[in-house]
């Protein structure tokens, strides 16, 4: 039987259980982080593991953690389940740390598992890390006397983190209606705990760890936050927490974009300052706000580790993906779904105003709607989609609309009519298909866009 092909993501390696994800793949990859952390360092020593809801994610952080000790390093094993920004604060902070090992296959389905190794600055592996990491595949490093296992609970200090980052107390003065979705994730006993020691009251749904996510997808996404209830907030996590969603008062979704627009006149209102960091989807209104506060954009390719890496170089006012990922300066560089859903609570409390009417203002604030869609082709090869890329990245028009700007970034965006209209143009990291993603301050002009597209793919 051949071995499974270990290659990483946009953030670690993931396979389905017992097909590409096995113990033999496990020690594969956790040799090769082994040798390259020993190449790294001579003095640090501790590494932190923890890992998710999700089947057997217990036995293979325990097996991680025994291989680690063979090699000679001491570790830090979660004692539950844990978030993974938890794990990943851990990277940094623990005493002697050198990074972290987390068992989460985030929001994919439930059959999946994955690794991923956190440098001990606390946000996900660079591309030039994890391709040194990917040399010492199938090599065996040497076993060393003096590790240990340690299991131990990893919040504490992350709550107090928290702490100096969140207006617990306004929060509680004005306490706004709260339903904490838990969708059987593992922000379970840690979102909830953290609102129980500041006294701020909520009801709760879906509160119990399930390897199956209730027969659902671990996404915070309309289709799995069934609970709603007339005049309360609802907030919800995907699998390993890193992720947030959230619905308003009358149940209705509130994008990521919306949320990061919110966030950024809410957090510029209270002075903070730096770069707004956002990947090459994020919706035009962020771009809008910023420019309306002269607040300098960072645009990256898709996946949180190119916006750690931006947010390791640059102050950061807030930096965030269209997938629910979201962080500050102040935090980590890591996407952190705990931090999100208390950051929108105490965006709520202090303006003293429902969700839905902070997203009807944003709308106002940036002086018209955003809608978008879109359009999906499948190819037989990267050959076709490269073609189809090129031929729209020369078109001088689309749809009659004249091309204001373009940006190569993961792909191809172009800025149409008064920049306020864009196509950005991907291939998908996980199936054959060349998405257009298409976005308008005019319904009308979102449809002839996206008739352009059909007639020409």
């Amino acid at each position: 039987m051949e071995k499974t092909v270990i290659k990483f993501g946009t953030d670690g390696f993931r396979g389905i259980i017992a097909r590409e994800f096995t113990f033999e793949t496990v020690e594969r990859i956790i040799k090769a982080i082994a040798l390259y952390i020993r190449n790294l360092s001579q003095e640090k020593n501790t590494i932190i593991v923890g890992y998710d809801p999700r089947f057997m994610a217990k036995d293979f952080a325990k097996f991680c953690a025994d291989l680690l000790k063979k090699y000679g390093f001491k570790v830090v094993l979660s004692s539950k389940v844990v978030p993974t920004p938890i794990v990943a604060y851990c990277a940094k902070y623990y005493p002697d740390s050198i990074g972290a090992i987390m068992l989460t296959a985030s929001h994919n389905p439930k059959e999946y598992q994955g690794i991923k190794f956190i440098p001990n600055y606390a946000g996900p592996a660079t591309k030039e890390i994890t391709d040194e990491i990917l040399k010492y595949i199938d090599c065996n490093p040497e076993e060393k006397d003096g590790g240990e296992i340690v299991e131990k609970t990893l919040e504490e200090e992350y709550f107090k983190h928290l702490e100096a980052l969140i207006d617990f107390e306004t929060i509680k003065a004005n306490q706004p209606q709260i339903i904490f979705d838990g969708l059987y994730s593992s922000s379970i006993g840690y979102f909830d705990k953290i609102l129980d020691k500041h006294n701020i009251k909520y009801e709760a749904c879906n509160m119990f760890h399930s390897s199956d996510f209730g027969g659902g997808l671990p996404e915070p996404k309309p289709k799995f936050m069934k609970f709603k209830q007339e005049g309360y907030v609802v907030l919800a996590n995907d699998g390993d927490a890193d992720r947030y969603g959230v619905l308003d008062e009358e149940g209705n979704y509130i994008s990521p974009n919306i949320v990061m627009a919110m966030l950024l006149k809410y957090l510029y209102s209270k002075g903070k300052t730096g770069c707004m960091i956002k990947t090459v989807g994020v919706s035009n209104v962020v771009d809008v706000v910023a420019e309306k506060f002269g607040i300098k954009t960072i645009t990256t390719p898709v996946g949180f580790k190119w916006l750690s890496e931006e947010m390791r170089k640059n102050d950061t006012i807030l930096a965030g993906e269209d997938s629910g990922g979201l962080s500050v300066g102040e935090h980590i560089p890591e996407k952190d779904g705990i931090f999100a859903n208390l950051l929108i609570l105490e965006m709520i409390s202090s303006e003293n105003k429902t969700l839905k009417q902070l997203a009807d203002e944003i709308k106002e604030f940036a002086g018209c709607e955003f809608y978008t869609d879109r359009v999906d082709v499948e190819l037989e090869n990267d050959i076709q989609a490269n073609g189809l890329m090129e031929n729209f990245a020369k078109m001088p028009i689309i749809a009659n609309f004249e091309i204001k700007d373009k940006l190569e970034i993961d792909g191809i965006k172009l800025f149409l009519d008064n920049g306020l209209s864009s196509l950005l143009i991907r291939k998908s990291g996980t199936e054959p298909l060349l998405r257009f993603y298409i976005e308008s301050d005019d319904i009308q002009k979102l449809e002839s866009i996206k008739d352009f597209v059909k007639n020409n793919t």
